[in-house]
């Protein structure tokens, strides 16, 4: 694999088993929204919908993202582990603007209903 302009060329297989394709490409198009696992298994039934490709999703600090490969501190643009949060990168403009635009963000609002607590 060759890495020019944040392009892949040839043949690239990641950790969960995706193959890329640079002719046929179609995980993560804009029209397919679903996640690998997805593709593999099927979509859960409503309610059980997957938040993350992986289950159980991590936990995300309140105010921070989870941008795939760790945990994103907006405040200081870097990116940590998940369970560690030992140092990964620093996030450029670029990376920071679609991280907070795209990623799930850890917080304690509910979008799109009122939460209703469980009743012991």
């Amino acid at each position: 694999k060759q890495w020019y302009q944040r392009r892949v060329r040839g043949k690239y297989k990641f950790k969960d088993g995706l193959e890329y394709s640079e002719e046929d490409w179609q995980y993560c198009d804009g029209y397919d929204r679903r996640f690998y696992t997805e593709t593999l298994h099927g979509l859960k039934p409503a309610g059980r919908s997957q938040k993350v490709d992986k289950e159980p999703s991590p936990p995300i600090p309140k105010g921070w993202y989870d941008c795939g490969d760790g945990v994103y501190n907006p405040e200081s643009r870097i990116v940590f582990s998940y369970s560690s949060h030992d140092f990964i990168r620093n996030a450029d403009t670029d990376e920071h603007k679609w991280i907070v635009t795209t990623c799930r963000r850890g917080s304690d609002f509910f979008v799109g209903k009122s939460y209703v607590p469980p009743t012991p």
